[in-house]
């Protein structure tokens, strides 16, 4: 049961919110106090799920986000601002996994996953800039992972977007730090999600000290840490929440 309100009269984007972590992010801000829009291209599930979350008494309303489209993207920004006239906190978590031989990579798909991963957070982050900053400030969290940091074989276009994103992250710090906006990555390890369902037996668990996948709300609960004032002087940072991953 999360008690704490640290989030109240916050306004919240959450990108690829329909399911997995972004469903657990937008019911942990929204469980702390935040109005959320919660976003999407998983229409039927999205709707669910903000019903689901409305029922339980949490301020979370779907839209249709296509996080690639620019046109998505103000029209999200603007359904914001007309109902709450503020924009405290993105988090860039939509993301799409995929899985080749380097040598095998296919270019139709490299662009694909990398429009998802890095380029759909620079569109959020260009449209939600100015009205963070007409609110006073805020937070940006992007949803990079370990494989961001170090590489793994199989996944180079996956590796490649995140960690471009990574780079986005501390290149945005730095040029919006004087607006009052925070940038940060957080970097998870392996997660249990429908997004990884198919994932060969084991995936990251050998290599992991905790012995396991982390359960969703284990990164929300970062999540939450960084879209408050809690971390206020925290920015440009990796934020790593991997069961000790990288300590090897």
């Amino acid at each position: 049961m999360i008690t704490s309100r640290r989030l109240q009269g916050k306004t919240v984007i959450v990108t690829g919110a329909a399911r997995g972590q972004g469903a657990s992010h937008a019911e942990r801000l929204a469980g702390e106090g935040a109005r959320v829009l919660a976003g999407d291209v998983l229409d039927d599930e999205g709707k669910a799920t903000a019903q689901r979350l409305q029922e339980a008494g949490l301020d979370v309303e779907f839209l249709h986000l296509d996080v690639t489209s620019a046109q998505d993207w103000a029209r999200a920004v603007n359904q914001v601002w007309s109902s709450t006239g503020r924009l405290d906190v993105l988090v860039n978590n939509a993301g799409i996994i995929h899985v080749n031989p380097l040598l095998e990579e296919r270019l139709d798909d490299w662009h694909a996953t990398l429009a998802v991963n890095a380029t759909g957070p620079l569109l959020g982050i260009q449209a939600c800039v100015p009205r963070m900053r007409a609110s006073g400030g805020g937070s940006i969290i992007n949803t990079a992972s370990i494989f961001g940091v170090v590489g793994a074989a199989g996944y180079v276009a996956y590796c490649a977007s995140k960690g471009a994103l990574i780079a986005l992250t501390k290149t945005a710090a730095l040029e919006l730090a004087a607006d009052g906006i925070r940038v940060n990555a957080i970097c998870p390890g392996g997660v249990s999600t429908p997004m990884n369902a198919n994932e060969k037996e084991g995936g990251v668990i050998p290599q992991t000290p905790l012995g396991r996948r982390a359960h969703v709300s284990e990164i929300s609960g970062a999540v939450a840490f960084l879209a408050s004032d809690d971390s206020s002087f925290t920015t440009g940072a990796e934020l790593i929440v991997d069961g000790g991953f990288l300590a090897h």
